[in-house]
């Protein structure tokens, strides 16, 4: 689950960062207008968290971006403004949610999280295949009844492999669902990650590597 945090004040942008991270989501962070474009012209994100009041280019025009662009990221607009009228404009901009400055980063994810339920077809309250069951609600992992242990980036991967069914999911789709940009794209933190998964797994492995290709759970 990936999030553009586009905010002008460094320190809140990076707090607000750090805070979904502890979450597992995959998160950017830039901070202003201009760099929001680029970004949003090069990655898909589930959700865009985004200052009204941007320098360069307005969160307005950010948010009216997103909108003409036909994607289904979902945008949670903040502001420091608390009128009706600003939160009206905003929403009728496009915007899916709007919070008021200041406020808790625990009702921020929270708003993430449900914009995220919104923005994605409704999944199975668990995931099961091959004797795993993987309850993304608590992030919780068993095989054959044994709880097993995940770090939120082994149970990110594992997650992406069992919502895929069955079918071949690449390296690459891996690092762009499961970690930021700033991941280097030649790095081997797949190949080891899906290592680390594979022992906490046990035996017989059901995470299979298909050569030049990727991986998947039949």
């Amino acid at each position: 689950m990936r999030v553009l945090v586009v905010e002008d004040e460094k320190l809140l942008a990076d707090a607000i960062a750090e805070w979904l991270r502890r979450e597992a989501f995959a998160v950017d962070v830039v901070y202003d207008g201009d760099a929001a474009l680029e970004r949003l012209g090069v990655n898909d994100y589930d959700v865009v968290v985004l200052d009204r009041d941007l320098p360069v280019v307005h969160g307005d025009d950010v948010c009216r971006a997103i909108m003409d662009g036909g994607a289904e990221t979902r945008v949670l607009m903040l502001t420091a403004a608390a009128a009706v009228r600003d939160r009206v404009a905003g929403l009728a901009l496009g915007a899916d949610d709007y919070l008021i400055k200041p406020f808790a980063l625990v009702e921020l994810s929270a708003r993430v999280h449900a914009l995220i339920r919104r923005a994605r077809p409704a999944a199975p309250p668990k995931l099961t295949r091959s004797g795993l069951v993987v309850d993304p609600a608590r992030h919780e992992v068993y095989r054959d009844g044994r709880h097993v242990a995940l770090s939120r980036k082994e149970f990110a991967v594992l997650a992406e492999l069992m919502r895929a069914g069955g079918a071949v999911v690449s390296a690459e789709e891996l690092l762009e669902r499961a970690w930021d940009e700033h991941i280097d794209p030649f790095t081997n933190v797949v190949r080891v990650t899906v290592m680390k998964l594979r022992r906490k797994l046990g035996d017989p492995q059901v995470v299979e590597t298909v050569p030049g290709v990727g991986y998947q759970i039949r």
